[in-house]
């Protein structure tokens, strides 16, 4: 098995986080404006309740994977539930357990804040990350909506 680490974003990690994020993005074929980019490195170090948070995987030292998540409120419940937003793993890495581990530090992270509900949304045509969310999670069967 390899090792894994996982430790909170740090502001020395600008670049690669900025490498992961735009693979996510290019994954799912879009881009983003640099002023969200620098909105959203700003607001994961703003402290603040509902701010987002992030994660980075390391293998022997070099960032591999990464996940946004955040904190909201519910009117299901007196504690918030975690929106886990994000999620990548470079393709190479794929298989090593990080997307796991990055899983299971944003399930710690809420269970230390009494948060039991951790959730998230792939595309249906994502199998690689279906499998491993298959293994970890039960799928809900709720269908999204959006309003453009």
């Amino acid at each position: 098995m390899i090792a894994v680490t996982i430790r909170p974003l740090e502001k020395s990690d600008h670049a690669e986080w900025r490498r992961l994020w735009t693979a996510y993005l290019t994954f799912y074929e879009t881009t983003l404006p640099e002023e969200v980019y620098e909105k959203t490195w700003e607001r994961l170090f703003t402290k603040g309740e509902f701010e987002p948070k992030g994660f980075l995987a390391l293998i022997g030292g070099k960032p591999v994977g990464l996940t946004h998540f955040m904190y909201h409120r519910t009117c299901w419940s007196l504690v918030n539930n975690c929106y886990l937003q994000d999620l990548f793993t470079d393709p190479d890495a794929r298989g090593s357990g990080a997307g796991a581990a990055l899983i299971e530090a944003v399930k710690a992270d809420a269970a230390a804040k009494g948060i039991k509900n951790v959730y998230w949304m792939t595309h249906e045509t994502n199998a690689t990350a279906r499998k491993l969310y298959d293994r970890v999670a039960r799928r809900t069967g709720f269908i999204e909506y959006d309003l453009l």
